[in-house]
């Protein structure tokens, strides 16, 4: 059995700040993306993903994170920090080289006032934790990971056979003619 992942949020002074509890993956990476859409559109634009209490993180998980980075950056500037990541999660993020793209807080140094208020401010995030089709949960999945591929070479060739996958499977779904009733 999958064990529960809950999107804890609030903001604190200026600062958006998202906790990752259990694992950050497919399944709650539209609700981290929406999340982060809505605040961006209310003008905040330093963002924290704190993954004190985060597991794991998957491919899906990480694209939505360097998807919201990327934006920031195309459009005005803004952080989008992590925090607390263990080892385990340092060592992706290393790995697929978003350490170059996200503002990885590696000494704990970053966001010192906010880090001693936020366990009283934090609360379950209300965006709809899933997709409202599997259309729309599809074409989210195939953006995160062709993100991700565009971030390297090496992540071109990790990630090439998943989005060659979904793009088929998306092609599918846009194409599919409904039963006769």
């Amino acid at each position: 059995m999958t064990p529960t992942s809950n999107i804890l949020v609030g903001r604190i002074g200026g600062v958006f700040w998202l906790r990752v509890e259990g694992r950050g993956s497919y399944q709650n990476s539209m609700q981290v993306k929406r999340a982060f859409q809505t605040v961006i559109e209310e003008g905040v634009h330093d963002l924290v993903i704190d993954l004190e209490r985060c597991s794991m993180m998957d491919s899906t998980f990480l694209g939505t994170l360097t998807g919201t980075a990327l934006s920031l950056m195309e459009h005005g500037g803004g952080t989008l920090s992590v925090l607390n990541a263990n080892a385990r999660n340092l060592q992706i993020l290393n790995d697929l080289g978003l350490d170059q793209i996200l503002d990885v807080d590696i000494q704990g140094t970053r966001w010192p006032d906010e880090r001693r208020t936020v366990c009283e401010d934090l609360a379950t995030c209300q965006e709809q934790s899933a997709a409202s089709s599997k259309l729309e949960q599809t074409a989210h999945v195939l953006t995160a990971h062709q993100v991700l591929s565009n971030v390297s070479h090496q992540n071109h060739s990790r990630f090439r056979d998943v989005i060659h996958f979904l793009e088929k499977e998306l092609d599918a779904s846009q194409n599919a003619v409904p039963a006769p009733t």
